[in-house]
């Protein structure tokens, strides 16, 4: 079984840390430093909180001066990477938001960011003053370095997944779209797939907008394109028929014959405890006529604790089929819990979707672990 990802902050990382920060600052106690990270509660908490306590700790032993606590950070930091790096940007959100120490903490952000990411640093300050925020961002943007253009896009994402909300971007996305802009062809697939996932955060909240930059964008630039559809892609999985038409997917026009003639989704099982498996198998038969691009896909209603629903996707086939033709296939799908999803019992509606549009549906009954365990 896999570490848990809290354990990167572990008893030999904090040594080491300490032991790096005595060097460069020799009034750091890194022993005591140790223990007050260590103190209970800490075996229970998890990786953020972990790591918010270990920043708490470098405010108490470091420096009081912020920007000579800042010094001795970027003194030592290159040591580390990935999660373990993230408490260094971590620091500067905590302790550097002030208008005095802005300049500082942006330095300090374009540096850390390049052993890991910065992104979730940064929203304090587009929260305390987005106009000059978001002008360090597009300045970023033009940065030689790829992690720094990468967090000029991800920093302002108006729905990054476990970051700081930023509702005026939710509410009016257009101080973002520069930044955009400016990287809609970047040599680097790490800043191109950030900006697509930039726009299709905005897109969940303003369609309109994001399908008009994907008309702007498309067909100048191959890296462009690649951005654009994956930008569209919740779009174009709710079935939005201009998004659909955009791409080259068949549509259903108003007293047209439906795409799918017919269409059938089964479950190899009617009732399962959940950890176990079953077999979902699948046909689609095409109107008659001329090719049509389908996007195939099954849904799962899942229950959650509160006993209302929440729908997850699942890609079967994205191809072009013959008028008259017939799509059949089937897919395991196994309801064993992981770290983004836990499972409820209670009857799970499933459903078949032809670009965006249900054709089919089954059910599976959901019941608590029993003595049959995980299948599959």
């Amino acid at each position: 079984m896999a570490e848990p990802l809290k354990h990167v902050y572990s008893r030999a990382f904090l040594d080491d840390l300490g032991a790096r920060l005595h060097d460069a600052y020799s009034p750091f106690d890194a022993a005591a430093f140790a223990a007050r990270v260590l103190r209970e509660p800490w075996e229970s908490l998890p990786l953020k909180q972990r790591m918010r306590k270990l920043t708490l700790a470098l405010g108490d032993f470091l420096p009081k001066a912020y920007g000579d606590a800042l010094q001795v950070l970027l003194s030592v930091h290159d040591a580390y990477n990935g999660l373990q790096h993230l408490v260094f940007p971590d620091f500067v959100k905590v302790f550097g938001t002030s208008e005095e120490d802005w300049e500082h903490s942006v330095r300090a952000l374009e540096s850390f960011t390049k052993r890991s990411t910065a992104e979730f640093a940064v929203r304090p300050f587009l929260l305390r003053n987005s106009g000059r925020m978001m002008r360090q961002m597009e300045a970023w943007a033009e940065h030689d370095d790829e992690h720094v253009r990468r967090l000029a896009s991800e920093g302002c994402r108006p729905r990054l997944p476990w970051g700081q909300a930023l509702p005026m971007f939710r509410k009016n996305p257009a101080p973002i779209v520069p930044v955009l802009e400016r990287l809609k062809a970047d040599p680097s697939l790490y800043v191109r797939k950030s900006v697509a996932n930039n726009l299709n955060d905005i897109a969940k909240d303003h369609p309109d907008l994001v399908l008009d930059i994907a008309r702007r964008w498309r067909g100048s630039d191959s890296r462009t394109d690649w951005i654009v559809r994956r930008g569209c892609r919740t779009l174009i999985r709710r079935g939005h028929p201009v998004a659909l038409a955009l791409f080259g997917y068949a549509g259903e026009e108003d007293g047209a014959e439906a795409l799918a003639e017919t269409a059938d989704i089964t479950a190899s099982r009617e009732e399962l405890a959940i950890g176990g498996s079953c077999e979902l198998r699948y046909a689609v038969t095409v109107r008659e006529g001329e090719p049509a691009k389908l996007r195939i896909e099954y849904g799962i209603d899942f229950v959650k604790k509160n006993g209302r629903t929440s729908r997850k996707l699942f890609l079967l086939a994205d191809k072009t089929v013959p008028g008259g033709g017939r799509v059949t296939g089937s897919r395991m799908h196994r309801f064993a819990d992981l770290s983004t999803r836990r499972h409820y019992p209670g009857n799970h509606r499933i459903v078949l979707l032809v670009n965006g549009r249900e054709v089919a549906s089954t059910s599976v009954m959901l019941t608590g672990c029993g003595s049959e365990g995980p299948e599959g």
